[in-house]
Order: C-alpha cells, then structure tokens, then sequence
C-alpha cells in the first residue's frame, strides 16, 4: 500500500476556469497546500498538461474535467461532480468580457456571459453546498471584480450579481461550518484582457496585480471570515471612494476609463 493510501483522504478542490490566469493560481496554492483538484475548462489539452505538471510538482491528484460552462450540458456536468460527497472547496472562477459598450455587443454574447457568471455559478454552488453543510465543513470562492462597486455594462451587472449572491449564501450557511467568499480583483496580469481584444497598454504598471498574490489574499480573508475580499491597496482606496461618491458619477468616471476591472 503507498503512502498516500496510508494517509487520511486528502480534501479535494473543484476549480473552474482553472487552465490559466487566477484559475492556475489557485491550482498552484491549492495542490501546494495538499488539495486534490479537479480541474476544469474548455480546453481539454491545456487542462491534461496542467494536471501533468501539478502532480509532479506536489504530489497531489488532478483530474481533468472538460466542459464548456456557457452551455447546459457543460453546467451539468461539472455540477454532477461539484455535488459529489468529497468536494472540499469550489472555486468558481471561469468568466470572460466583452471588448465595447451595450449596444455594441451582441444580445447573444451577453446572454453566454450571464449563463457563465450567474447560471454557472449558481447551480454548482447550490450542488457543492449541500453536501458542505451535511458534512458541517467546505469552502466556496466565487471570483467577482471590482467592476462589481461601479456601474459598467452587463460584466459589471453579472459580477455585482456574484458579490451579492455570495453575501446571501453565506448568510443563509450561517452557523453551518461553511464559509463563502466574493474575491474581487481589479486589473490582474492574465490572458483576460487579451482573449477580450482589449488593448490595456495604458493602465499603469501600479494598477496591476499578481494572480498568486490575489488567490493568497483572497484564502486568507475566507479563513478570516471576511465575506468580500478586495485584494491590493489600491483597490481597496478605489471600492471605499466608490462608496462614497453619488453612484452616477462612479459611472461616468468608470465610463471614461472604457475598461474592466478583470481578471481570470
């Protein structure tokens, strides 16, 4: 019998989006910390190489789950296996944005981002929790943005949607030894913005954050107890003026800017 099989069961982590970017980071801090993982996106192949390199890298166990969120089949799937009795952690991360203003992107287009950042998530909450709570302990990071504290076109709407569904669950968990979390990055060094066709050479270098350093923060503020986690200063300056400030006016100046404060 191997070491491993000697050993108690080693907690498992469903992330999704997990090929790249903050996805990728959480997979690194995770397997680091002794999660299996299960590891989803569209990409079957980047998923198998990750999955390859993560085993041998920490020892841990990364399966491979292949599925597209923006479809029914692809939500089922991954909440088949988020509802399963050995889920530790869910870290929906996947998302994507759209490059222009409302009238500019197609109806359909906005319609695939909403069944990624609400359908998605929503449904493989509700199947991960309810083993969470029988088992009386589990984790769930839904990643927002900060485009969530400012008005900002339909991806602003679905990850504010994300902030305030977490706070709900989280409300409604308490008491029941599970903990959720809305983390909410601002401008973070990933494949988002290129994927999205948005040309992001005018942000300054000070605005941007590292994806490791955003899943460190964000951990810690869930075993905190925080139910919103903002990481880097910055940001934290940017969601506390926000709130400050009469909401249309956030909007005009976030208009002006013409970005999204994103991530994956």
């Amino acid at each position: 019998m191997s070491e491993r099989e000697n050993d108690a069961r080693m907690p498992t982590a469903i992330v999704t989006g997990a090929s790249a970017g903050i996805g990728a980071a959480f997979v690194r801090r995770l397997a680091k910390e002794k999660y299996d993982l299960v590891l989803v996106a569209r990409d079957e192949a980047r998923l198998a190489a990750l999955a390859k390199e993560t085993e041998a890298a920490y020892g841990v166990r990364a399966d491979v789950l292949a599925a597209d969120l923006g479809t029914d089949d692809g939500v089922a799937t991954v909440e088949e296996r988020a509802g399963r009795d050995d889920v530790d952690m869910l870290v929906n991360n996947a998302g994507f944005g759209h490059r222009g203003r409302f009238l500019s992107v197609p109806v359909e287009d906005e319609l695939a981002m909403l069944r990624v950042h609400v359908d998605a998530v929503l449904r493989l909450t509700s199947a991960a929790v309810r083993g969470m709570v029988e088992r009386r302990k589990g984790d769930v990071v839904n990643v927002a943005s900060v485009a969530a504290f400012f008005p900002r076109g339909t991806y602003g709407a679905s990850k504010a949607w994300v902030v305030s569904f977490s706070e709900a669950v989280r409300q409604d968990l308490m008491g029941s030894g599970v903990r959720v979390i809305a983390l909410c990055p601002g401008f973070t060094h990933t494949e988002f913005h290129d994927r999205a066709g948005m040309d992001m050479s005018g942000i300054p270098e000070r605005l941007w954050l590292d994806p490791d350093e955003v899943v460190a923060g964000g951990l810690r503020d869930l075993r905190a107890g925080k139910p919103v986690s903002v990481p880097g200063w910055q940001y934290k300056a940017m969601v506390g003026a926000g709130r400050l400030i009469p909401r249309g006016l956030a909007g005009r100046v976030a208009s002006r800017r013409g970005r999204v404060f994103k991530e994956d």
